[in-house]
């Protein structure tokens, strides 16, 4: 069994992923093929795994080590399972230029790195390694299951999907989150007896129900939550209270793929909502500055070991390996899974995975508030894959054009500046565009 991690040097990340794959029935004894394009990075999560192999598996597993574009094939070849975690660009200088050409027309920001312009442009810097990993997927390890992690998870796991060979599955952790962020936050305990269901796209997938014993929780969800949002959480309560429903991914993120809460016109709303713009250049900073700290703790610990997270790709792998089924939110194509949104879509819903591969679950109509408001990140996702296909320029204008935040607070032309300024700053990131 041979599993292959790009983007490696993700120490933390990895740590998670490859932790719990060497922790999985099945995947004791695998062969973990490591790849990324920065040496330094690349042999921290080495030393790191090395030393949880020793700790928590009995030296079972094998590790193998690839750097730099040119030992990717060779990182590939004969794979079953690859894992994408990689991100193109870095905090500088592209994410500090998603954030700050934006500022300059008045749009403000919290992630950008899944819809929205910051979104738009890290897709079209990322699709084209994308393409490269396909290629090379098609021809050395043609069989192998892609498990993205990468964001923009809807444009970047639509574009694989649709448009190369590469059995290809979406993953995040907001799905296996969400009830237990929820309860948190309002003082209600998780209990096994839990059932919930939920779907919808990622970042914006619906809690579509709650129960426990055949009761349904949202009535008291919904009375604890109007006797005061929790701190940091106030915009997702906000969301459920006027549409109804919990969404899956943060605060931080809802608020800039809604037109509703950064506004220029209403800037009570980010106290009052506690909106973190600038948020994601932020984190990166504090995580760039604790990684030293981090870095000995993780790379140079004799006696490291490991528990297993909540990331899906372990139990994935080692359904597929015992043919044991393991249920999992995944993106996948809608192809009618979800009625009320469009076939070509990807969406996030319920998924099976034993030894057969990846098989979705049919949802049928979400309640159309939620559809609707679905639809409108749709709308950036297909036009953005469509743009990374045919490299026009105006395909990147209409995606940004029609991003729900971007269009509540530029006009046309200042978005087509914005757009053009981009390009020229992410020239070096990027094919040319027409």
């Amino acid at each position: 069994m041979k599993i292959t991690f790009l983007g490696a040097g993700s120490s933390v990340f990895v740590r998670n992923v490859i932790g719990d794959c060497m922790l999985t029935e099945g995947l004791h004894d695998g062969c973990y093929s490591l790849y990324d394009i920065d040496a330094q990075r690349l042999n921290d999560s080495y030393n790191m795994l090395v030393n949880i192999n020793a700790n928590s598996n009995n030296n079972r597993a094998v590790f193998e080590r690839y750097v730099g574009v040119e030992n990717l094939e060779a990182a590939l070849r004969n794979s079953d399972f690859v894992i994408n975690a990689i991100q193109v660009g870095g905090y500088e200088p592209c994410t500090v230029t998603d954030f700050e050409v934006p500022k300059k027309y008045g749009l403000r920001q919290t992630i950008a790195d899944t819809l929205g312009v910051g979104g738009v442009f890290r897709a079209l810097r990322t699709i084209p390694v994308m393409e490269m990993f396909a290629e090379k997927m098609e021809k050395v390890c043609p069989n192998a299951l892609f498990l993205n992690y990468s964001n923009p998870m809807g444009i970047l796991t639509g574009y694989m999907l649709r448009h190369t060979n590469v059995k290809t599955v979406g993953l995040c952790h907001s799905v296996q989150k969400c009830v237990r962020e929820l309860f948190e936050g309002i003082g209600m305990t998780e209990t096994e007896n839990i059932q919930w269901k939920i779907a919808g796209i990622n970042h914006m997938a619906w809690l579509l129900e709650i129960m426990e014993d055949g009761k349904d929780l949202y009535p008291e969800i919904k009375q604890r939550s109007l006797q005061g949002y929790p701190k940091g959480d106030k915009v997702r309560h906000e969301i459920m209270q006027r549409f109804g429903y919990y969404v899956t991914e943060s605060s931080e993120h809802n608020a800039e793929y809604m037109p509703y809460f950064i506004k220029r016109n209403a800037p009570e709303l980010i106290e009052k909502l506690d909106i973190p713009l600038d948020e994601y250049p932020r984190r990166c900073i504090r995580h760039i500055n604790e990684w030293t700290t981090m870095r000995k703790e993780l790379t140079e610990n004799p006696t490291l070991t490991h528990k297993k997270s909540v990331e899906y790709a372990a139990n994935i792998i080692g359904a597929h390996v015992t043919n044991m089924p393991f249920k999992f939110g995944g993106n996948v194509i809608n192809n009618g899974l979800i009625s009320n949104l469009p076939p070509e879509a990807c969406v996030e819903v319920a998924c099976i995975a034993d030894r057969s591969g990846i098989t979705p679950t049919y949802v049928g109509a979400l309640p159309e508030q939620c559809a609707a408001l679905n639809r409108t990140n749709i709308n950036v996702q297909l036009l953005a894959i469509q743009a990374a296909k045919t490299r026009r320029k105006e395909d990147v204008y209409h995606a940004v054009m029609l991003d729900p935040h971007t269009a509540g607070e530029l006009t046309l032309e200042e978005i087509t500046n914005m757009c053009d300024e981009l390009f020229e700053k992410h020239k070096d990131w990027m094919p040319e565009y027409k």
